[in-house]
């Protein structure tokens, strides 16, 4: 069991008694080079900061297997912390928090926690913070280093929120605190604090990606016209039911554009995009940056040949080169009380799908869309191809 201290900017003198205990009584004590300089020295006491990259800790913790380890954390040790990395290791983990930046930082702008809400970008891709761009919110964004404010200003401007207001909260806690407040139009590059939380406060113009609902406008995706329309996908997503921790599997992704929209339902939910195409992999890449989902991966292959490796779905959407055996191999690898859509447009996919309902049941639906268009000096209703959806859910245990 590793005991891991939140401890704050204002080091030793802020912490609790119980708290100078178990540093004390460590035999070895672990943190980043900021956190260790901020306690006293212990004689005797080992002191190594945190291995990079992190991913040798296994390492570490096994070279002191049997002594007392403390660890210490920023605040929280479970908000972006110390404590969940270990707690997904295995290891049992006995937490005692500080008052966290977090909640310094809605104090210092008197900012409730049901009004803001908080993101991080340590260690994250900053397209990560496009899902949560709207106008009127209130975000705390936990920021990598002095350099974040400049990146998430510029990413403000192309997203139309110029206006937003931007504070940047440095060393909070400690005597040594800063506040500095301007716009994302501003210049975000000198003497900004390297440890600090942004306050962001947005205002602008609305855009069409702004909404987290299924069914995103089919100009918000770079595509060549392999692109699950628009109702079609607000109709797939509404039955793969997207949820938190959930995995999709999008095979014949196109565009991205299904597995990108189960990515903005939650920010716990996963998605595989599998695509043969090896451009229009790259651009499911572009597209899932720009629309706040940089964390989908991309699976350049093509089924079922693909599909091999990749972990159990919850979710499987076969939008294009649907074939007994992918449906076979899907249905065999979907996770129990999991949910599979597939649709046809083609007569020989659509008897596959028709088979596959009557062999599994489940539902089939055959859904036709028309659009008004120009119809010489009048207007009229063009259809799109008529699509066949099979949806299944398989039985849970």
């Amino acid at each position: 069991m590793i005991r891991v201290i939140g401890i704050g900017a204002d080091g030793w003198s802020g912490l609790a008694d119980g708290a100078r205990e178990h540093l004390r009584a460590a035999e070895v004590l672990l943190g980043g080079d900021r956190h260790l300089d901020l306690v006293p020295p212990v004689e005797g006491q080992v002191r190594r900061a945190w291995p990079r990259p992190l991913s040798d800790l296994p390492t570490l913790l096994q070279e002191y297997d049997g002594q007392r380890i403390v660890a210490l954390a920023s605040g929280d040790p479970y908000r972006s912390g110390i404590a969940t990395t270990l707690g997904a290791l295995g290891i049992a983990v006995e937490a005692h928090p500080a008052v966290s930046s977090v909640s310094l930082a809605r104090a210092r702008m008197r900012w409730s926690a049901e009004s803001s809400e908080v993101v991080t970008l340590v260690g994250r891709d900053v397209d990560t913070l496009r899902r949560e761009l709207a106008p009127g919110r209130r975000l705390l964004v936990l920021s990598s280093d002095e350099t974040t404010p400049s990146i998430v200003a510029k990413l403000l401007r192309e997203e139309g929120l110029t206006a937003s207001r931007m504070t940047v909260l440095g060393d909070l806690g400690s005597a040594e605190e800063t506040r500095i407040d301007g716009t994302a139009d501003d210049t975000w590059t000198d003497g900004l604090p390297r440890l600090h939380v942004l306050a962001l406060d947005l205002d602008g113009r609305a855009s069409d990606t702004t909404s987290w609902a299924p069914g995103l406008p089919d100009d918000a995706y770079e595509h060549d016209g392999q692109l699950t329309k628009r109702d079609l996908r607000a109709s797939a997503l509404s039955r793969l039911a997207p949820r938190p921790h959930a995995l999709l599997w999008d095979i014949g992704a196109g565009a991205g554009s299904v597995a990108i929209e189960w990515l903005r339902a939650h920010p716990l939910t996963e998605a595989v995009a599998v695509e043969s195409n090896v451009e229009r992999g790259e651009r499911i890449v572009r597209n899932a940056a720009r629309l706040g989902a940089p964390r989908l991966q991309v699976v350049t292959g093509r089924a079922p040949e693909a599909l091999v490796g990749l972990p159990t779905p919850e979710a499987v959407f076969v939008g294009g080169g649907a074939s007994e055996h992918v449906l076979a191999l899907a249905l065999d690898a979907l996770a129990p009380g999991g949910r599979l859509v597939a649709h046809g447009v083609t007569l020989e996919t659509e008897q596959l799908l028709a088979s596959s309902y009557h062999r599994h049941g489940g539902e089939l639906t055959r859904i036709s869309v028309e659009h008004a268009a120009p119809l010489g000096g009048r207007t009229g209703l063009e259809p799109l191809r008529t699509v066949t959806q099979w949806t299944f859910q398989k039985e849970a245990r």
